[in-house]
């Protein structure tokens, strides 16, 4: 069973997708919050899920500011962002802060329950919608950083990857799970977390999010 709590400041909202996890006999709704603080709140009585699922904005305090002190204090618990991306600079604090995912408000029930799955099982879901927005708001606040010299360096760090590492990030940032990387490889998954391991020290990542969002932009840049 998969211990869900749920973070919206709307009832409404919480309503809706408590409807949605209903479907499916695997994931459990333990508790509610109406924004970051009373998660927190929530997290310190013990009550810990194995997944939180938070919007992005709300009053007091929002989901990527509480995300940050999750991630501090609670290693083990999945983050996964509910999201507009009407705010693009939520979006990277929290990839910055750790979180494990980033869902449409708008996403199917299929997506959303799938999106849980996956985090529980340490992996991120990136759909190309999804993975497209993010990149896209990448590039428009990281105009600055994004120079020919940077990219230049971008380029090299990637230089630095085998092969087969190269593969193994490819897929990533296509949405791939680990399960996903091991079928498409003849992987086992021991093997893939090795090679991410190695990956994100070479690039100096910390998270399938980040790793999605550099190779994407250096595909973009050809």
């Amino acid at each position: 069973m998969i211990n869900v709590i749920l973070v919206d400041d709307q009832l409404i909202v919480r309503e809706g997708i408590k409807m949605i996890l209903s479907l499916d006999e695997e994931i459990n709704i333990i508790k509610e919050a109406e924004n970051g603080r009373q998660l927190l709140e929530l997290l310190s009585t013990g009550q810990l899920p194995d997944v939180i699922l938070m919007d992005v904005r709300m009053p007091i305090m929002d989901g990527v500011e509480a995300a940050k002190i999750v991630k501090e204090k609670y290693k083990d618990i999945k983050v996964i962002i509910l999201t507009t991306f009407n705010e693009d600079e939520y979006i990277f604090e929290g990839i910055k802060n750790g979180v494990d995912g980033y869902i449409l408000k708008d996403a199917g029930s299929d997506y959303i329950i799938k999106a849980i799955k996956t985090a529980y099982n340490g992996n991120m879901l990136l759909d190309p919608e999804v993975t497209a927005k993010i990149v896209r708001a990448y590039n428009s606040i990281a105009n600055d950083r994004q120079t020919p010299n940077q990219l230049n360096e971008y380029k090299k760090k990637l230089e630095m990857l085998t092969q087969r590492e190269i593969d193994v990030a490819r897929l990533v940032a296509q949405g791939k799970s680990n399960k996903d990387i091991c079928n498409i490889l003849f992987l086992t998954e021991g093997t893939v977390k090795n090679y991410l391991t190695k990956i994100f020290e070479k690039l100096e990542l910390t998270s399938r999010t980040e790793l999605a969002l550099f190779i994407n932009q250096l595909e973009l840049s050809k």
